[in-house]
């Protein structure tokens, strides 16, 4: 799948697009995996009831890793995405039961995009 982000630093809620696809693979039994293909982008497993929680995580990242500190930031001006992407994570892996993602009742799959805006490819693997 493709997403087109807007901003430099924002978090996608993928949760529904995700379950779709489980659906249309016809996986009864199995594992969803979700990986986005770029170094300065994430997957993250966490809160998708509060949209506080999105800002929460851009703010907390932009803590951590402050702009134009880094080395790679004299190549590419864009260390602290690589940084944030990294601690993320590229991927997550989701139990499929029943047919359908087993998620926690609070919990979504995001992309968290660290050096935007851009178009992201994620790819989406349902195996039994």
């Amino acid at each position: 799948m493709r997403v087109k982000t807007s901003q430099k630093f924002e978090v996608v809620d993928l949760t529904a697009k995700v379950a779709d696809a489980v659906g249309r693979s016809g996986v009864v039994e199995g594992l969803c995996t979700v990986f986005v293909r770029h170094a300065t982008a994430a997957i993250v497993i966490n809160e998708n009831a509060d949209a506080g929680f999105r800002h929460d995580i851009i703010a907390a990242l932009d803590k951590l890793f402050p702009q134009g500190v880094w080395q790679h930031d004299k190549v590419d001006d864009n260390g602290a995405a690589h940084l944030k992407a990294a601690v993320l994570g590229p991927s997550e892996a989701i139990p499929v039961g029943g047919g359908r993602l087993l998620l926690g009742t609070w919990q979504g799959i995001a992309l968290v995009e660290c050096d935007g805006p851009r178009e992201r490819q994620i790819v989406v693997d349902v195996r039994a």
